[in-house]
């Protein structure tokens, strides 16, 4: 590691043969963005086109892509799962007067591109690149290369992350497992599948969040949410959970500094199917048991990390809530064109806050929070609820227990079916009056219909803010189901006076 300042950020790596390169190779594309530029230098015979051609082949997901050299065509462009890569090679340009004849500027943005022959654009490449410098070493090996890989710009903390991540790996005793970057979430995570002596593991990339903006006393929206900031709480519930009998992956290592674990895998094969996908209902009866499993228990509010240190959950309190429904007027209505009077919006946090009184007397439980289908996965092996495997709880919180259920039941990317939402939501309420003759089955069913109205309000709001903030318009296709679980939610009679605001002030969403 040679961390320079003018220079970026920097480290070098020996590769004694092509599998070391795949593996740099790998090491490097697990963290590329759409609209990022990889500059490949060395001298001819290096091995840029080689390098080239296993990460294009690697991000098709296919070893048998066709990948030429790009020496005389100039520009070769690759359509791939997650974005268009270009790749480009300089050698035949005489010096920098001649790059725009390329069009670079006309590439479409999010491409990433590999750019061979970076010094023949000398002084008018981008501020944020990265560079792979190859360099070969006979003596060592026919296939030897020293390599040294170099962050600018915005991107050296990027190498910077490149570079902790190997190093994590080799620690562990990981360095030699092969890596594939697999879908993560809406968040700054991202994970990998590890495959080592045939056996696969998942590596979680969960770097410490940064503070965002204080939207009230002082303090970001993650702060009011009680968002997790690092990495401590997702092995602090995986290990409680996994005591109790439940399916939290395994943890084989970590680094709590760094925010990098690797799990167990648990696989792929979900609790929905067919296109598009639907609930399999005998898998969610399984999901809604969980819960019950859960509840029925006295559950702590503070549970082991490591040795003699604790993680203690946040209680899901009213300033939570409430900053969670005030997405919506702060994300989705601006998209649909509706501007607020201040009336209007202090009537609509009125409202909220009174129908929230009776939910925040309930007893307290863990409140998984994400508890929905992108993050179950079906383990048929297994035995009960422990068929069941759980992701994404980092941000679990001290709570109602009717929340997770609200999660399940109205998934904001699958429609459940308002007969199957009757069935499982009578299931669980069965099940807790069978293990507690004195629980309270309608206040239990009030608390389920405003914590669905609650949790659709702030995805509303989140899939707007996605879209507009973070540029990830996907997200709106989900709003018309949302928006139709929200009126599912709204029509229990305790929640009238809100639903007249949202009557009076959101317009029907059947598509945005």
């Amino acid at each position: 590691m040679s961390p320079s300042t003018d220079r970026g950020y920097s480290f070098v790596a020996a590769l004694a043969d092509e599998e070391g390169t795949r593996r740099l190779m790998a090491d490097i594309a697990g963290l590329i963005e759409p609209g990022d530029l990889i500059t490949l230098s060395g001298d001819l015979g290096a091995g840029k086109t080689t390098f080239a051609r296993a990460m294009i082949r690697h991000f098709a997901g296919d070893e048998t892509v066709e990948v030429p050299s790009p020496t005389f065509t100039l520009l070769q462009s690759y359509e791939l799962p997650r974005f268009t890569l270009v790749h480009a090679d300089l050698y035949r340009l005489s010096g920098p007067s001649e790059l725009a004849e390329l069009g670079l500027d006309d590439l479409a943005a999010g491409s990433v591109m590999l750019l061979e022959w970076p010094d023949r654009a000398a002084g008018d490449l981008p501020a944020d690149r990265i560079d792979v410098a190859l360099k070969l070493s006979p003596q060592q090996g026919p296939n030897f290369r020293n390599v040294r890989v170099t962050g600018y710009g915005a991107l050296a903390a990027r190498v910077e992350r490149i570079d902790a991540i190997r190093r994590f790996l080799a620690r562990a005793g990981f360095g030699e497992a092969t890596r594939r970057r697999i879908q993560g979430d809406a968040s700054t995570r991202s994970y990998e599948r590890l495959t080592l002596q045939g056996t696969n593991y998942i590596l979680m990339n969960s770097p410490r969040r940064p503070d965002g903006p204080a939207v009230r006393n002082g303090k970001p929206y993650s702060a009011i949410a009680h968002l997790a900031e690092d990495v401590t709480p997702f092995l602090a519930m995986a290990g409680a959970l996994r005591a109790r009998g439940l399916s939290a992956p395994d943890v084989f290592a970590a680094d709590y500094a760094l925010g990098l674990a690797v799990l167990e895998d648990l696989g792929d094969e979900g609790v929905v199917a067919g296109d598009p996908p639907a609930p399999i209902e005998t898998r969610y009866e399984v999901a809604t048991d969980l819960l019950v499993a859960l509840h029925t228990q006295d559950l702590p509010d503070a549970v082991p990390v490591k040795l003699g240190i604790e993680y203690r959950l946040p209680r899901y309190d009213l300033d939570a809530f409430l900053i969670e429904v005030e997405l919506l007027p702060d994300w989705l209505l601006p998209k649909l064109g509706v501007e607020l009077s201040a009336e209007a919006r202090d009537n609509y946090g009125t409202l909220w806050r009174e129908a929230l009184q009776p939910v925040l007397k309930t007893k307290p439980t863990w409140v998984l929070r994400d508890y929905h289908s992108p993050n179950l996965l079906w383990l048929p092996e297994r035995e009960g609820v422990a068929r069941l495997g759980l992701l994404d709880f980092q941000d679990a919180l001290m709570g109602p227990a009717a929340y997770d259920l609200a999660s399940l039941l109205h998934d904001a990317r699958v429609t459940v079916p308002e007969m199957m939402e009757i069935t499982l939501l009578s299931r669980y309420t069965r099940a807790r009056l069978a293990a507690d003759a004195g629980f309270d089955a309608p206040a239990f069913v009030q608390a389920y219909a405003t914590l669905c109205a609650q949790r659709a309000s702030k995805v509303l709001g989140i899939f707007a803010r996605l879209d507009r903030r973070d540029g990830k318009p996907q997200y709106l296709r989900h709003i018309p189901r949302v928006w139709a679980y929200l009126q599912r939610a709204l029509a229990h009679p305790s929640l009238a006076p809100l639903k007249a605001w949202y009557d009076a002030h959101v317009p029907a969403l059947k598509s945005i």
